[in-house]
């Protein structure tokens, strides 16, 4: 189901470096070589009290409260990847945020949700940066636009699809970030339904680095979200933010 990650985040934006030259048809499968980093964090080693991280992308759209009052209610941490164009639209979310720093780490997910990708490609439909200057843009971007909104300077970069090229890899790390992948995706991309996407995130183990969607309060999937949120606290989950854990897996070199 990783093909489905960030479908629902696809919004008609403007092409990026280069993209009025590609190929109409041009794909994923023609694109440069891309990489889909994983992550995962240091194990707990306890079986009645496993370690997982839960991560969720605000791409753009609206916050869904569904998830957002359950994290908060419930005291969980999580990381949370904001684009510009998301924290512009939501200045109430942004506000729970800043009023709850204790339990969300808010890092950043670039400016205008364009695939971190140096050469012209599409990539699930989106036009990637294109360009070297482009994933620049993208990614100080997005960092601008937290600290404007009241935010501490990110570490953690995941871009729009969540795939990238080497050269962008290293390119976002010489901008002083790591790479944020994952381990299971927990909605795919927000497309899956209630049931399926609460059996998921219910299920994580140890280590785990989980992602789903927080701008899609109209989707299914967030109501199976909410609920996996508190089957995995009934579990006795310890519960993790990226900035937390030392000891982490790989940021962005295999696939």
């Amino acid at each position: 189901m990783r093909r489905f990650l960030l479908f629902a985040c696809l919004v008609l934006l403007p092409p990026a470096a280069g993209a009025e030259n590609m190929p109409a048809r041009q794909n994923i499968v023609n694109a440069p070589k891309l990489v889909e980093p994983h992550l995962s964090v240091s194990r707990s080693g306890n079986a009645s009290r496993p370690r997982v991280a839960l991560t969720f992308d605000a791409c753009m759209g609206q916050a869904d409260e569904r998830i957002l009052s359950v994290l908060v209610r419930e005291r969980i941490p999580a990381t949370i990847f904001v684009t510009a164009r998301w924290l512009k639209k939501n200045p109430q979310a942004v506000a729970v945020f800043l009023q709850n720093l204790d339990l969300f780490e808010i890092e950043n997910h670039g400016r205008n949700h364009v695939p971190a990708v140096d050469a012209p490609a599409l990539i699930y439909g989106i036009a990637a940066a294109g360009s070297a200057e482009a994933v620049r843009q993208e990614v100080a971007g997005g960092a601008e636009a937290m600290l404007a909104a009241g935010f501490a300077a990110p570490r953690w970069f995941r871009g729009s699809t969540a795939k990238y090229d080497p050269s962008a890899i290293r390119q976002i790390r010489d901008m002083g970030y790591r790479i944020a992948g994952y381990s299971l995706n927990g909605d795919g991309g927000s497309l899956l339904g209630a049931a399926v996407s609460e059996k998921r995130i219910a299920a994580a183990k140890d280590g785990d680095v989980v992602i789903a969607h927080i701008n899609q309060p109209t989707h299914a999937a967030g109501e199976g979200v909410a609920r996996a949120l508190l089957a995995l606290k009934r579990r006795g989950v310890e519960f993790t933010r990226l900035a937390d854990v030392d000891d982490l897996g790989d940021d962005g070199t295999t696939q």
